[in-house]
């Protein structure tokens, strides 16, 4: 090859590389552990970036993360768009974040992060959180929760919260 050809090939396949691996439709995916179903991702368009240095997969149409517990209980993720990096298990869920579990409890939020391995959220965004449980709302800035909801770490909270006090005996 002369040397302009072999600067054409390489060229071209720079330009290749960074083009969308693979495109998918109507996308489910599920994690099994134990034959038993862990997490299905869910979406209606994939984009798998998956042959860069950095691999990953975007949700431009959005996603719903389906996840559950040992109990078969269900908690769900839903997003306007998402990006997953599989090297480091984080999916970036991004406008009109919803989480919901099995128990009617809710956390909203513009953006979060979903780490797949600790099984936990987490956001420096604002965010409002309801528990129909002790019927209280909360909204605060900058979180971290449990995958089922069932802990929640805010690190800034507003307005007025009602606090459940058990009675001693």
């Amino acid at each position: 090859m002369r040397l302009k050809e072999r600067f054409f090939h390489k060229e071209l396949q720079r330009i290749l590389s960074l083009h969308i691996l693979s495109y998918q439709e109507n996308l489910n995916s599920e994690e099994v552990g134990s034959s038993k179903v862990l997490a299905v991702i869910s979406g209606s368009l994939r984009n798998d970036f998956e042959n860069l240095d950095f691999p990953y997969q975007t949700f431009p149409e959005g996603l719903l993360v389906e996840i559950f517990n040992e109990r078969n209980e269900k908690t769900t993720i839903e997003a306007d768009y998402g990006i997953y990096y599989a090297s480091t298990t984080i999916i970036d869920l991004q406008g009109n974040v919803v989480i919901k579990g099995h128990d009617g409890k809710k956390l909203e939020a513009p953006q979060l992060y979903y780490d797949r391995e600790n099984e936990w959220a987490f956001t420096q965004e604002k965010f409002k959180f309801t528990n129909p449980e002790d019927g209280t709302v909360m909204d605060g800035e900058g979180m971290d929760i449990k995958k089922d909801l069932s802990f929640l770490n805010a690190h800034k909270t507003y307005g007025l919260m009602l606090i459940k006090e058990d009675k001693d005996d």
